[in-house]
């Protein structure tokens, strides 16, 4: 499958999430659905993914850890804000190129309707 497959279903799984749970619960809540649901489509998922920072020749594990990481493609960041900050956007680009990976998807479950909510992020490797 490719990013833009799994992206798909990942946006799918998440509308559904959203549509049962709405607005205003904690991250934490909106990942285990989320986990459970991109599960039951047969999708690999990793939570809490660790991602080491190497500076020169030392890896440290410095505690990034990316919310989802679905088939070992596409990393999940979730968020329950009021509104999404340039400093989010950051973070998500960050994990993609700590992960050496291309695509990744910052997702405010916050909102009134979630595709408001949905930022489809590229690392331009």
């Amino acid at each position: 499958m490719t990013e833009n497959q799994i992206s798909e279903i990942i946006i799918g799984c998440a509308i559904d999430v959203h549509k049962a749970l709405g607005p205003g619960l904690l991250e934490c809540v909106y990942q285990e659905c989320l986990y459970y649901e991109l599960g039951k489509k047969g999708l690999r998922v990793e939570k809490e993914k660790p991602l080491p920072v190497m500076y020169k020749e030392v890896k440290m594990d410095i505690g990034y850890r990316a919310d989802l990481w679905v088939e070992d493609k596409v990393i999940v960041e979730l968020k329950s804000v009021e509104a999404l900050n340039p400093v989010h956007t950051a973070q998500t680009l960050t994990y993609l190129r700590l992960s050496d990976r291309k695509l990744g998807l910052l997702i405010n479950f916050n909102v009134s309707r979630l595709t408001d909510g949905i930022k489809r992020l590229v690392n331009k490797l």
